[in-house]
């Protein structure tokens, strides 16, 4: 196992590389830009180095930097994350060049996976089952008329060197794919620095399914269940959950089987995602993640496994102790608390955390790298926070993430928490009844919260209201000559 491991990542993902390390008695070093200088990752690690200032590009995205942080502090391995530089292949073989361990897949994976018109190539080889549609990219929108009207619409124009839900865009009508076209091209080379487009078949009402893999070095690969991540906002997800509420076991063998079979057929090896669209009853090849996924932690929750110790242990080159055939025990929900405004198109809410009340509870688990005073700035990822519950079904772990989101508070920015509160509530989702386009047709009632804030107003003067009777009749015992035992315990005391 390694004596001393770098973290090139913030927030709460470094702070969850941390704690695992820590359990196994590695030591950690911490990377941080200006704007980090006092984050809680910075605080945790044993050691932490100043990378640069706080845009990404000066700091987070700096190979050199990272690198030579490693080297000055003897760190014999590097996390990613996921974000920044996880799935970036010249960041894996900068690694490796530097004599250290990448804790993550290799660079000929992350290359044919990170491309989606090579990974749909690959898929088709080896028997995985893709959206029908287009393995090359259009070389202009003369092409992609041509090929659209081949596939048939509603079609979706796509980024070929991108993910997360950037370069995408559905197409319902002929005289629409022109500004589609251009739309998803430009956004796909401004995020990607690559305009490459390619078209596929828009499936009806589909759900986002993904299965979570492990490989070791020695050709092992086991798939560790799958997640639901269908309730999404623009191509990004809001609250994901395992195990799917629409698969049976057959299906779900088939759907883990596909998975292990595709991340054989690249080498693969650590941890990864293979995602799934789910469409009349039948699954296809969406993309895969070469990385840890922000919500792994309910995968974590169902199968009582540590997914950073696997990655940890399998980098170092040791066998996989996980094996196939895992049943799920029981249900996890997570909800992504994100500093934006659900009320005004999900803007990015910007400021300081004035306060903070994290929840707690059984079953309730936090990741987050919050504390009061933690600046909300422009420069990274919006994700403040993620709750995870789990529950003896999926009934019980809806109840337990409602009372985690109402005991929540982060104060001085909107959150995404309210609306997740409204969505576990609506009875479509509770009867698992829903698509990722769930979220553009959700209507939830625009009071909800003022009722919720006026029952808890409501409760704290009921509270006090008490509390004042309590020591009114106190006071007037101990006027009286009566001795109290609210005045006893001072006279005690004393």
């Amino acid at each position: 196992m390694f004596r001393k491991v770098l973290i090139a990542n913030r927030g709460e993902i470094a702070l969850r590389v941390i704690r695992t390390c820590r359990e196994l008695g590695i030591p950690t070093v911490a990377v941080y830009s200006d704007v980090d200088r006092n984050a809680l990752h910075v605080r945790m690690a044993e050691e932490a180095v100043r990378i640069g200032a706080a845009p990404p590009s000066q700091s987070y995205l700096k190979v050199e930097a990272i690198l030579d942080a490693a080297r000055s502090t003897g760190a014999q391995a590097i996390h990613p994350g996921y974000g920044f530089l996880s799935e970036k292949a010249h960041f894996a073989e900068a690694v490796e060049q530097a004599g250290l361990t990448f804790i993550g897949p290799p660079s000929t994976a992350m290359r044919r996976m990170g491309d989606k018109l090579s990974s749909r190539t690959a898929m088709v080889k080896a028997g995985v089952p893709v959206v029908p549609g287009l393995t090359e990219p259009v070389a202009d929108l003369d092409a992609a008329v041509r090929e659209a009207a081949k596939i048939g619409y509603p079609v979706a124009l796509k980024a070929a060197g991108g993910g997360g839900g950037k370069g995408i865009r559905r197409c319902a009508d002929p005289k629409d794919l022109p500004s589609a076209f251009r739309t998803a091209s430009g956004e796909a080379l401004s995020a990607f620095g690559d305009g490459r487009i390619y078209i596929e078949r828009y499936l009806d009402r589909p759900r986002h399914i993904e299965v979570q893999i492990v490989g070791d070095k020695h050709g092992n690969v086991v798939a560790v269940g799958e997640r639901e991540c269908t309730i999404q906002r623009r191509h990004q997800k809001l609250l994901e959950e395992a195990p799917s509420v629409i698969l049976d076991g057959a299906s779900r063998q088939a759907i883990r089987e596909a998975a292990v079979k595709a991340a054989k057929a690249v080498g693969y090896h650590n941890a990864g995602t293979v995602e799934f669209l789910w469409s009349g009853g039948q699954f296809f090849f969406l993309e895969m993640n070469c990385r840890l996924q922000v919500e792994h932690p309910v995968t974590e929750m169902v199968y009582s496994v540590d997914l950073v110790r696997e990655q940890l242990r399998v980098a170092a080159g040791e066998k996989l102790t996980l094996r196939d055939g895992m049943e799920p025990r029981g249900h996890a929900i997570e909800v992504r608390v994100n500093a934006e405004d659900p009320d005004k198109g999900f803007l990015p809410s910007i400021g300081k955390v004035a306060n903070i009340r994290l929840p707690g509870g059984p079953w309730v688990r936090v990741d987050s790298g919050l504390y009061r005073g933690y600046e909300v700035t422009p420069y990274y990822d919006s994700l403040l926070a993620k709750v995870i519950a789990w529950g003896a079904d999926r009934a019980q772990a809806i109840a337990r993430m409602e009372r985690a989101l109402a005991e929540l508070h982060v104060g001085g920015v909107k959150t995404t928490a309210p609306l997740a509160l409204r969505v576990l509530r609506d009875p479509s989702f509770r009867a698992g009844d829903f698509d990722t386009h769930f979220l553009e047709t959700f209507t939830p009632p625009r009071n909800a919260e003022r009722e919720e804030v006026a029952a808890l107003v409501a409760a704290v003067h009921r509270h006090l209201g008490t509390s004042r009777q309590a020591l009114k009749a106190r006071s007037q015992g101990a006027a009286s000559g009566g001795l109290s035992p609210w005045v006893a315990s001072w006279r005690v005391g004393r």
